[in-house]
């Protein structure tokens, strides 16, 4: 890894990435064929969190934050900031006055591979945080690394100015040449999505609706009334 900080970097457009967020984590990760999902080790530090914005990202140096303080000179409105470093670390990196100083510039929140601290404040203040980690544990700003390189996230490849969703099912990223299609595809499985939850009310099975009944038969399940099975039990038929 060079120790550069990339100046200029192009971003997805930003009214494109409201709609995908609107359209919430698992939907847009669907759309996109099952890809982007930064796993389960990333969560809203506050429920009801919800996140979409373009990704400055940067790569620190376990218990230190020198290229997060770096990264907020390239953030403009809209940005999120995308934190990880070179091997695991669950040190608070990130708290209350880096978050001011984000907010200030107009960035809508934080997803970071690390921990945070300052949680009831940053609460407060409505700044979206995204974290593996809550430490109270302080970091130093001695090393370099890297701002607005691509990174990687439970193996999904981050760029500069890819769009980043977050909700309360967790982050997703989406490739800033891509955001356009994936947005297409995600409203189309968001109509599908209306058109069964209204078939479900309506008391439509979802074994019906997507044909899971040749599945099952398929794969060689037998539907049998109790007397039938208790039968077969007692006798040792596994039939």
């Amino acid at each position: 890894m060079q120790n550069v900080v990339v100046t200029g970097c192009p971003r997805a457009d930003l009214g494109l990435v409201d709609e995908l967020a609107a359209l919430g984590v698992a939907t847009v990760h669907e759309a996109q064929g099952r890809t982007g999902y930064l796993g389960t080790g990333i969560r809203p530090v506050h429920p009801g969190t919800r996140l979409g914005g373009t990704a400055v990202t940067a790569v620190c140096w376990p218990g230190d934050n020198l290229m997060i303080h770096a990264a907020v000179e390239q953030c403009r409105p809209g940005d999120v900031l995308v934190v990880t470093t070179t091997s695991p670390s669950s040190d608070g990196a990130f708290g209350e006055l880096l978050a001011t100083a984000l907010q200030h510039r107009g960035v809508r929140g934080l997803v970071t591979t690390g921990g945070v601290r300052d949680v009831a404040r940053l609460h407060e203040m409505g700044f979206a945080v995204f974290a593996a980690a809550v430490s109270a544990q302080g970091t130093v700003k001695a090393t370099a690394g890297a701002v607005n390189v691509p990174v990687s996230i439970s193996g999904q490849r981050i760029a500069p100015g890819d769009a980043i969703l977050g909700d309360d099912d967790g982050v997703v990223a989406v490739p800033r040449q891509a955001v356009a299609a994936t947005l297409q595809a995600a409203r189309a499985r968001a109509a599908r999505e209306d058109e069964s939850r209204a078939a479900f009310q309506r008391g439509e099975l979802g074994l019906d609706r997507y044909g899971l009944r040749a599945v099952l038969a398929g794969l060689g399940v037998r539907y049998l009334d109790y007397g039938s099975y208790s039968a077969a039990e007692a006798g040792g038929d596994p039939r």
